[in-house]
């Protein structure tokens, strides 16, 4: 505000020093008693010296503290919604692409802060203008006012009706946007597969036809804004020739002075024409507003696996696991756990086998709460799992999965992952332990190495044993482990299983088992069919009833053909 008042004070300045040279000692400023022009003329450059400066100062200020507003509230934003999508149950995240989540999180948030850093601004800019300029308009002539001030109901009338037609269009942009974010991230993310199949003609077809569809709506917005600033310009054409005129007219009969009328001409230029901006502003507005939309709506987007807000246990947890009457379906309504009843004692192994799709992977996710189950309960110690605290559950559970995730960092740091902050002698005995401190070694970098995005420069073993280090570092009561095996050579998966049996020892353990001769000394079994435990017992124990485990048994030992 203090910018622009010093930024209008020049064109004021101009109409008095013309008044200065044309009456001399009867000039608006020898009525401050100072009668000599030349003084008065010296008078006026010592103002405008000091005019200038105070508003280069307030530029400054107000461009480092207004784009500096604009990178904290980015920042806020990015964060509170990035805080709330891992709050996120997984369900949400089934049916959303991750290009599209990091469109919203990254370009909406960015579209955001263009208009904060500019836009905002300049409205308050346009507002301190009208008022300070319809000041001196009134002040010196209330009708050459009146004519100036009338384009500028029309061009609030087109701002508004620009703005009205402009929304839905740029939503459609924003939706453009998110799916051509979201078809990079898929193709960056399967590029050999694409590689594999030749696909790559088609992909870039694929993407072209994306970019396309988002380029096509934005011209639609670009068309009705290009429209808006013609209106703009006659309407201030209008204005500006209503002042040229009339106090021209005013001036040759003697009803306004010389001065005064300079000061009207220039002050016309300084009223209307920023509102030309007004179409520029209206539009970042509209994409703010359409990316403000859709920030606003992931962070409205509900929590359903709730924090509870009870006190952790003081102790780590002994490993006692008890599943009474687990019921569970997804989204879509189909139930994949029915009625399930199982019980672990602390330090012992439960494997659970059968068909894919019989809800083996679903209920390791109910144990970490990942989802909700629809009937039923899980407990933990005796206390069910939805009283703890996400974060003392989750720190109690060790999770190997099949599909190993590893982080783009450095193999010390995937390691450390579940322990920050862990010595460099926890982070190699834990190597050492998952016997994956030979192949680190032999790396270029050692444990320096970076891993690749999703560790893409490491073999399929060498992820799982890093993984396996990870949770032998995180040093868990309870451990799931999903297929740990079911993907590497016999080699591979010896060593791995050396490393699992050292990962097991004295805590309670929930395996998922594709080849059941790795957990043939469970303490129990659980086999699996559509949601319902069919069989349950030792390996011993369940050959012998000659069942479902039995006939899985003779098919993986080549057994079949004798009966």
């Amino acid at each position: 505000m203090a910018n622009k008042l010093f930024d209008v004070a020049p064109e004021i300045l101009i109409g008095v020093a013309i008044d200065v040279v044309v009456r001399g000692q009867a000039s608006f400023v020898a009525s401050f008693g100072i009668t000599d022009p030349l003084q008065q003329v010296y008078l006026l450059g010592a103002l405008t010296l000091a005019i200038w400066v105070f508003e280069s100062l307030f530029e400054f200020a107000y461009l480092v503290l207004w784009r500096n507003l604009a990178q904290d509230l980015q920042h806020e934003l990015r964060t509170s919604a990035y805080a709330h999508v891992q709050n996120l149950d997984l369900a949400y995240f089934e049916d959303r692409s991750s290009g599209g989540l990091v469109a919203v999180l990254n370009d909406d948030v960015n579209q955001l802060e263009r208009f904060l850093n500019g836009g905002a601004s300049d409205l308050i800019q346009v507002l301190v203008t009208v008022l300070a300029c319809g000041a001196v308009f009134f002040a010196i002539s209330p009708q050459i006012a009146l004519l100036a001030f009338t384009p500028i109901p029309v061009i609030l009338w087109g701002a508004f009706y620009f703005q009205r037609k402009a929304g839905p269009r740029y939503d459609v942009v924003r939706e453009k946007v998110a799916a051509l974010s979201g078809r990079l991230a898929n193709n960056l993310a399967g590029i050999a597969t694409i590689r594999s199949f030749a696909a790559e003609q088609r992909e870039r077809e694929r993407l072209a036809a994306e970019s396309l569809a988002y380029v096509a709506a934005n011209r639609s917005a670009i068309r009705l804004s290009a429209a808006f600033v013609p209106l703009i310009r006659m309407a201030i054409l209008f204005g500006f020739l209503c002042t040229f005129v009339r106090g021209g007219q005013l001036v040759l009969e003697g009803q306004l002075q010389a001065g005064f009328y300079a000061v009207l001409v220039f002050l016309t230029q300084r009223l209307l024409w920023p509102l030309t901006r007004l179409a520029d502003t209206v539009d970042l507005f509209e994409r703010a507003m359409a990316s403000t939309r859709r920030i606003l709506s992931l962070l409205a987007t509900p929590i359903t696996i709730r924090d509870s807000d009870e006190n952790p246990p003081e102790h780590a947890a002994r490993g006692d696991i008890a599943i009474e009457g687990l019921h569970f379906a997804y989204a879509n309504g189909v139930e994949v756990l029915r009625g399930i009843d199982l019980e672990v004692r602390a330090g012992q192994t439960l494997a659970l086998v059968g068909a894919t799709g019989g809800g083996k992977s679903s209920l390791i996710k109910l144990l970490l709460r990942f989802y909700a189950p629809t009937r039923g309960c899980i407990r933990l110690d005796g206390r069910d799992i939805a009283d703890y605290p996400l974060r003392s559950l989750r720190g109690q559970i060790g999770w190997v999965a099949q599909d190993v995730f590893l982080f783009d960092g450095t193999v010390r740091e995937n390691i450390a992952y579940g322990r920050p902050g862990a010595g460099e002698a926890d982070i190699v005995a834990a190597a050492v332990a998952a016997e994956a401190h030979e192949f680190i070694q032999r790396l270029p970098q050692g444990y320096d190495t970076p891993v690749g995005e999703r560790g893409i420069k490491l073999s399929g073993g060498q992820r799982q044993r890093l993984s396996i280090a990870r949770a032998l570092l995180k040093d868990p009561p309870v451990l799931l482990l999903d297929e740990a095996t079911s993907a590497v050579d016999n080699e591979t998966e010896a060593a791995i299983q050396r490393s699992l049996a050292r990962l097991a020892h004295q805590r309670t353990v929930v395996v998922i088992a594709h080849r059941l001769s790795t957990i043939v000394h469970a303490d129990q079994i659980a086999v699996l069919d559509e949601g319902r435990v069919v069989e349950r017992g030792t390996h011993a124990e369940l050959i012998a009833r000659n069942g479902s485990y039995a006939a899985l048994w003779r098919v993986q030992t080549g057994a079949v053909a004798g009966g």
